[in-house]
């Protein structure tokens, strides 16, 4: 990352000036106080923060920490700054303001990084809980500069207090580090919960075995936060000899209906993303459905809040560097949001928040056609794909910044793949996301024909499906029966064409509507 030292008033200007016209990116307006977002995958808006210490706000969005209070979400996150101040520190808190999910303010800085000698020179991700009137917020301390791990450990609990949730005050006597036995150079995540079964409060923490390196989710428990007293008790889950997970990252616990459910992020394995168990009582076993991912790996960092009634999950849609189509993933991006539903069969599914598929209310009747392969029919809405032996295309002339697409597919071969392609430039190279049949999942493609990101799905032959894309810039969520989502990073995408492939597959895709914002 680079560094500026000295910023001259030329440089504010032309920083203001690219930040508004960029189109890769989404943000709110340049305004102080309370700004409102204009996007419904925010990431920080562009403007100047701070009194004694400004900076730039102009970042992304990472680790989310979701709290609903008072008919009101407090999405707390990551702030992943664009340019970050040579000597300072990094990842402060930042906070999202919603009453709807589908439109946001945004509240600037909560929680400051500290200095270099202190715990929390960066900071990591945690969560807030409330105890009689006064909120706790548990996060994570960060310190690898050389001459505090010395004599420290590198990832420390560290807590802040608020009567308002508005001014934060640090707690600077609190501290939890790694107890014996475990790894204090990777001990972060705080999520801290009213355990009813236990009449206490549990708090969950991210680490690891040591010696062994196994990951853990570290279980401690209090009968009073305000004592500043946590007791360390058994994991809650260790991985399994079969994940082998290095890390279960952001872990959040909850329970809908009978059931109970963890969730957790891993992103070291081939199966990167967000994961999650199930189980019958707060204190397992907890048991590893059959796909056990919420979304694919371009959405990570999953944590959930409910209004009381309905549970959300949060994350973020990692962006790429170099922010093209062929860019590798980077960590934070813009904030994507699901309701989460559960199955009838105990497991989790995903679909866009009603108010976010209700801004979509201004109907064009048809999409714009722009070119059709030979083994391609159209016909009212309806398009008819014999893609078998070779690739059947229906191109669309561009659709804009935000838009939503439904369509309902019916595959009629047990192999090869049909799906959307979204262009990435003239050439005629596109990003794709297809329906795999054959291998039982759902697969984003760059367009290189790298697979990037993929969720499990059992697709069956002759049944019609429901999809449903949300688009705004270059992030695309790909719903499918309102029961799974596929979170991708598309650059270009507003800007080009976008169209229907088939390929070693005959399908139909008919009833296909494009709405858009009134």
């Amino acid at each position: 990352m680079k560094y500026r030292n000295i910023i001259t008033i030329a440089s504010v200007f032309f920083s203001l000036v690219s930040c508004s016209q960029d189109e890769n990116y989404i943000g709110g307006s340049i305004s102080g106080g309370n700004s409102e977002i204009t996007s419904i995958f925010p990431v920080p808006p562009a403007q100047w923060m701070g009194t004694t210490d400004p900076y730039y706000s102009a970042g992304y969005t990472g680790d989310i920490m979701p709290f609903f209070d008072n008919g009101k979400f407090h999405i707390y996150f990551l702030h992943d700054a664009q340019n970050k101040p040579a000597g300072k520190g990094f990842h402060d808190i930042h906070e999202y303001q919603s009453t709807d999910l589908a439109h946001f303010t945004y509240e600037g800085q909560t929680i400051p990084y500290g200095t270099t000698l202190e715990p929390d020179f960066a900071i990591g991700t945690g969560s807030v809980v409330k105890v009689g009137n006064l909120y706790y917020f548990y996060y994570t301390g960060h310190n690898e500069n050389p001459a505090f791990v010395q004599s420290n450990a590198r990832e420390s609990v560290l807590c802040a207090t608020s009567s308002d949730l508005k001014k934060w005050t640090k707690v600077p006597s609190f501290k939890i580090t790694a107890p014996a036995g475990y790894y204090n150079y990777d001990f972060r995540d705080p999520h801290v919960f009213y355990n009813d079964e236990l009449k206490k409060y549990s708090m969950l923490v991210s680490t690891q075995t040591e010696p062994g390196r196994k990951a853990v989710l570290l279980h401690f428990t209090s009968a009073d936060p305000a004592s500043g007293k946590w007791d360390v008790e058994a994991p809650i889950y260790t991985t399994t000899p079969e994940d082998n997970y290095l890390m279960m990252e952001c872990a959040d616990i909850f329970k809908m209906g009978s059931n109970w459910y963890l969730i957790f992020s891993e992103n070291w394995s081939g199966n990167k993303g967000t994961h999650y168990r199930i189980s019958s009582s707060i204190n397992g076993p907890w048991t590893k459905p059959e796909n056990d991912r919420i979304d694919g790996e371009y959405f990570y960092a999953g944590k959930t809040a409910s209004d009381g009634n309905k549970r959300y999950v949060f994350g973020w849609n990692a962006r790429k560097t170099p922010e093209n189509d062929l860019g590798n993933k980077d960590w934070a991006g813009n904030m994507v949001i699901h309701e989460l539903i559960q199955n009838s069969d105990g497991t989790l599914g995903t679909q866009s928040p009603k108010s976010v598929k209700d801004l979509f209310s201004k109907k064009n009747a048809t999409a714009e056609v722009d070119a059709i392969s030979a083994n391609a029919t159209a016909n009212n809405g309806t398009y008819s794909l014999s893609g078998e032996t070779e690739k059947a295309m229906v191109t669309f002339k561009s659709i804009g910044k935000k838009v939503k697409i439904k369509a309902e597919v019916t595959l009629a071969k047990a192999s090869g793949t049909t799906g959307f392609v979204f262009h990435t430039n003239d050439t005629g190279s596109y990003y794709k996301v297809v329906l795999d049949i054959a291998n039982g999942k759902i697969s984003g493609f760059n367009s290189a024909s790298q697979e990037v990101t993929r969720l499990p799905f059992a697709f069956q032959t002759n049944v019609k499906y429901d999809v449903e894309i949300i688009a705004e810039g270059s992030v695309i969520v790909v719903y499918i029966n309102g029961k799974a989502a596929l979170t991708n990073r598309i650059y270009g995408r507003d800007k080009n064409k976008w169209g229907l492939i088939a390929e070693g597959q005959t399908s139909t895709i008919s009833n296909l509507q494009i709405t858009q914002p009134e």
